[in-house]
């Protein structure tokens, strides 16, 4: 059995998610989006709850196209809430929409989403060597800077917890512990 970080179950689809995507740089326009929409779903919950539930948010929510998520009308939100698949808390599901709209003005603003997100750490992920999941705290001063700035162009379920775990997700920040095997990987 290969070494992974502590939090990892041995749920393939958590495995799936911590080899392959945990901590590994994304960039890709409607991943980012995606994984914003989702941090922000898992508020309060366990992440495993979100991955089982993903495949429903990607039909539901028009495969995170944030210009589509943006139009969604009241009546479409409101058919969403009744679907068992997903999340079905009226504040999380009303926000995949308000923050697609802010997310909208803040490409035009700043080019891209992925620009936006990696111009805080200069285009570089922070790579941390932590020995255990102990030494991974729950948000860094960077997360809280973020997610005011965030919160001032009108998202919501963008609070500094949750923008850590964001950063983490889309490989802004690498936490894999050292004897983690993906860890062991990128060094050889």
């Amino acid at each position: 059995m290969k070494p992974r970080c502590e939090w990892c179950s041995n749920d393939p689809i958590y495995t799936d998610y911590h080899d392959y995507e945990w901590g590994v740089p994304l960039h890709d326009e409607r991943r980012l989006f995606e994984m914003l929409i989702l941090e922000g779903a898992q508020a309060g919950l366990s992440w495993i709850t979100v991955l089982k539930k993903r495949p429903a948010y990607r039909e539901l929510f028009h495969n995170f196209d944030v210009k589509k998520v943006a139009a969604m009308s009241d009546e479409d939100l409101e058919e969403i809430l009744l679907n068992p698949a997903i999340i079905r808390n009226r504040l999380k599901v009303y926000s995949a929409r308000r923050n697609a709209i802010a997310v909208l003005k803040l490409i035009e603003e700043c080019g891209s989403l992925d620009h936006y997100f990696w111009s805080w750490i200069d285009h570089s992920p922070i790579v941390n060597h932590r020995k255990d999941l102990n030494e991974i705290p729950a948000l860094i001063p960077l997360a809280e800077t973020i997610s005011k700035d965030l919160k001032k162009r009108g998202l919501n379920f963008v609070g500094p917890t949750i923008i850590y775990a964001y950063m983490q997700s889309i490989g802004m920040v690498d936490d894999h512990v050292e004897e983690c095997f993906v860890r062991v990987k990128e060094k050889g």
